[in-house]
């Protein structure tokens, strides 16, 4: 049995009987449309309103001009030969063209593929063998990544290929390289190009094809860490994120009058659905300050552009509070945004609302595999609550807290966090095994998440199922590390775990077993992380062992490893109540 909220239908259903089991209201219906249908919609609705603005860049469209960009785009890439179901990576910063891509993407039913920009060569060829990518489109350079240099090493045969007809021995999908810029390099179009390409490709045409897609088709791949080692490329459709999207902003109270400032990277359902799609499904503007956070740019962008609501983690509302530039922005124009990523300092928060003007700030929790909200709070939840919460279930969800026989937990017992409804992924991109084992017969997304849902039916998540380490917002499964870890050829045992951190919440650590006979250095090893896995998962503490801690059945203790190096490094942990 279950009671709505007395404040509304948008912010959920509490539990009711004792059992941690809610669902969301469905007084609001599902938009059943596609990406493209609901840009066409809204450009419709404000054809001459400001749709988006990269500050970095110097871009700022209408709704009507952002339109016309995405069509000639979408035309671009129909003429170098893509089409419905082809893949395309994009590995790229916030860049105006990144915006593009996911929406010329989706005009034509091409599957977006997102990498992140912090991926090395050994990450690269995975995400792109795996969904079998047939273009990418990338910047020159990104901070210390010369992505150029790197495709170019990856395949070789770009310097002597012919734009579009490219034959890589290790990505043998892969046909066309779009880089943006100016810039020409061998084997690669220029993304200008590309678009002068489809300039008078009708829009007659570009429609026919928009006509024949489906809400339910899969339309994104986002790779999300896995336990067993490679990532799994989470498969996403238009009703997935369209709805997210939808009840994202409208959580926040979000109109066609917001504008809505996104430091947060596209590569993520935060800045690409929760952000930009969020956008879209309101007719707010769409403001970037630069291609990555930068706590001075952000603040400098919200006071120009009087944005209305910011988005971003814990980690970066605390740097642009700190940072000594701060008061001299004018950030009254703010009202709400999202907080999401890890749990919110209540001082954090206090500040945040106070000096940032963000009253109407929220929290949001979700996963990649859930497109990617399942609770968010509201506009006017208590402090208390958006400090000690994740919020409320979301509309048209369905979630439970699962003891580890499978049954449903009480009102306050820790169990893991399952989900279902309309935001779960289609799956795993060619994994069905894998998919199987995270989404159950009954359709329960399990998120290996521990959590509790009170009597309010707030949710609190209090740990995790599996070892995941969390450093500043980012996930890292300690098996993916370990598996590449495995393939230095002086280790012989190795386990990676979380050590707790005042700056980044957690970083990595390992333990090695070496080889007989080698002498391994933790410099040698994290050298030769470098250039191969995302700096974030480059062990920052490694420490070289006899032996390593296992119960009598032989699995590892990661806790007995992290305990020690707590001690070790005279760490204090905090304690919750």
């Amino acid at each position: 049995m279950t009671m709505t909220t007395e404040t509304g239908a948008a912010r959920g259903i509490v539990p009711a009987d004792g059992v941690a089991h809610v669902a969301g209201a469905t007084d609001v219906p599902l938009i059943e449309k596609t990406m493209p249908a609901l840009l066409a919609e809204t450009v419709a609705r404000f054809p001459d309103r400001e749709a988006a603005v990269f500050r970095a860049q110097g871009i700022r469209w209408t709704w009507a001009e952002f339109a016309a960009r995405v069509d000639a785009l979408a035309g671009g890439l129909l003429r170098l030969g893509l089409a419905k179901g082809d893949r395309l990576g994009i590995w790229a910063p916030n860049r105006y063209e990144w915006l593009l891509i996911q929406f010329a993407t989706a005009r034509i039913g091409v599957i977006l593929v997102n990498v992140n920009p912090a991926y090395r060569l050994h990450e690269l060829e995975f995400a792109l063998r795996k969904t079998g990518c047939k273009a990418l489109v990338l910047s020159e350079r990104f901070k210390s990544s010369d992505y150029v240099k790197m495709i170019h090493d990856l395949c070789p045969e770009l310097t002597g290929a012919t734009p579009g007809q490219l034959k890589a021995a290790k990505l043998p999908d892969l046909r066309m390289v779009v880089v943006t810029g100016d810039a020409a390099y061998p084997g690669c179009f220029r993304f200008g190009d590309v678009e002068a390409m489809g300039a008078d490709v009708p829009v007659a045409d570009l429609d026919a094809i928009t006509a024949t897609l489906d809400r339910g088709e899969a339309i994104n791949i986002q790779f999300t860490s896995g336990t067993t080692g490679s990532p799994k490329g989470a498969t996403l459709t238009h009703r997935n994120i369209v709805n997210n999207a939808h009840f994202v902003t409208k959580a926040m109270e979000a109109g066609q009058a917001d504008r809505i400032c996104i430091p947060v990277p596209f590569y993520h359902c935060f800045g690409m659905v929760m952000g930009t799609l969020g956008c879209v499904t309101k007719g707010a503007t769409i403001v970037v300050p630069d291609e990555g956070f930068d706590p001075v740019q952000t603040l400098a962008t919200v006071a120009e552009e009087r944005c209305t609501a910011l988005y971003g983690v814990p980690t970066m509302f605390v740097a642009m509070l700190e940072n000594p530039e701060f008061p001299r922005f004018d950030l009254s124009s703010l009202r709400t945004g999202i907080m999401a990523g890890a749990p919110c300092p209540i001082e954090v928060m206090k500040k945040v609302q106070s000096k940032m003007h963000m009253s109407e700030v929220t929290i949001a929790y979700g996963m990649t595999e859930t497109s990617p909200v399942s609770f968010q709070s509201g506009v006017d939840t208590p402090l208390d609550k958006r400090v000690s919460s994740v919020g409320r279930i979301q509309p048209h969800l369905e979630v439970r807290i699962a003891r580890e026989d499978g049954s449903t937990a009480q009102v306050g017992e820790q169990g893991e966090l399952l989900t279902r409804g309309y935001s779960v992924m289609l799956g795993y991109w060619e994994e069905p095994g894998k998919t199987a084992e995270s989404i159950d017969a009954e359709g329960w997304m399990h998120t290996g998440d521990l959590a509790t849902i009170d009597g309010e039916g707030y949710c609190n998540i209090t740990g995790r199922v599996k070892d995941m380490i969390l450093r500043g917002g980012e996930n890292i499964y300690p098996r993916e590390v370990e598996e590449f870890l495995y393939t230095h050829p002086e280790v012989s045992q190795v386990q990676v775990f979380g050590i707790p951190d005042h700056k980044y919440g957690e970083i990595v650590g390992a333990w090695i077993v070496p080889k007989p006979g080698t002498h391994p250095t933790e410099e040698g090893i994290k050298a030769f992380c470098k250039d191969q896995i995302a700096y974030f998962k480059v062990p920052a503490v490694v420490r070289f062992k006899d032996s390593l801690p296992m119960t009598v059945t032989g699995k590892p203790q990661k806790f007995v490893m992290r305990d020690a190096m707590v001690a070790e490094l005279g760490i204090t942990v905090e304690k919750t109540a």
